[in-house]
C-alpha cells in the first residue's frame, strides 16, 4: 500500500485536484452541449476529498432514487469511478437526446438506459482526460455499468470496490444546462499507490 492518505495531502495537492475538476467539467459540458445540440452554461464545479463513508449524505438522501454509473480504471492508475445523477437530471438529458418534450416523465427503458450510459461514458472521459493530460499518464476506462436505484443502494457497490483501493475518494459536484441545470457527482477513488504516481506526475511533495 502506498504511505499517502487524505490527511497527508496538502493544499496544493487539493488545488491542482480542483483545477482538474474545473477542467473535466468544462470538456464534459462542451462534449453535452455539442451531443445535444443546444448550448450550456457551466458553474463553477465544487471540489473536496471525502472519506467513502461520507459519500451518501454529501450527496442526496440514502432512500433517494438516483442514476449511477460505475466504471473502473487502469493502466498508469488503478480505481474505481462513477457519475451520479438525481432522476430528474437524468431524465431531462434523455428527453433531450431522444426529441421528447422536456416534461415528459416514464421508466427508462433499455434506449434510455443505453443513452445515459453514452451520456456518462462521455462525462467519465472527459474528467479522465483532464487527469490524464495534466498528469502525462495513461489512463484506461472499463465498459461501464449503469443501475437506477436507491443512493444507499447504488453507493453500496462503489464503497465495497474503493475498499479495495483505499478510504478516500475525489467528488466532484458540477452545475450545467441551459433553462434547467443539471446536476451531477462525479466520484474518483484512486487505489492508495496511485497518489504517489498522480502527485509525482503533478511534480508535487508532501
Amino acid at each position: 500500500m502506498g504511505k499517502f492518505t487524505l490527511e497527508q495531502v496538502n493544499d496544493r495537492y487539493v488545488d491542482v485536484l480542483r483545477e482538474i475538476g474545473n477542467v473535466g467539467a468544462g470538456n464534459a459540458t462542451t462534449a453535452i452541449a455539442s451531443m445535444l445540440g443546444i448550448r450550456i452554461d457551466m458553474n463553477v464545479p465544487k471540489v473536496e476529498l471525502l472519506e467513502v463513508s461520507k459519500l451518501g449524505s454529501a450527496i442526496c438522501p440514502e432512500d433517494e432514487i438516483i442514476v449511477g454509473i460505475f466504471l473502473e480504471v487502469q493502466s498508469d492508475i488503478d480505481g474505481s469511478m462513477m457519475f451520479l445523477m438525481k432522476m430528474d437530471s437524468a431524465q431531462f438529458l434523455v428527453n433531450k437526446l431522444m426529441g421528447r418534450d422536456s416534461d415528459y416523465e416514464s421508466q427508462f427503458d433499455e434506449m434510455d438506459l443505453s443513452a445515459l450510459k453514452e451520456i456518462g461514458n462521455i462525462i467519465a472521459a472527459s474528467y479522465l482526460n483532464a487527469l490524464s493530460t495534466m498528469t502525462n499518464l495513461v489512463i484506461t476506462p472499463s465498459i461501464p455499468h449503469i443501475a437506477v436505484d436507491m443512493a444507499a443502494s447504488i453507493l453500496s457497490v462503489p464503497a465495497i470496490q474503493f475498499g479495495q483501493f483505499g478510504d478516500n475518494a475525489l467528488l466532484i459536484q458540477t452545475e450545467f444546462g441551459d433553462d434547467v441545470m443539471i446536476n451531477g457527482f462525479f466520484i474518483l477513488m484512486p487505489e492508495q499507490d496511485s497518489y504517489e504516481k498522480i502527485l509525482t506526475a503533478l511534480g508535487l511533495s508532501l
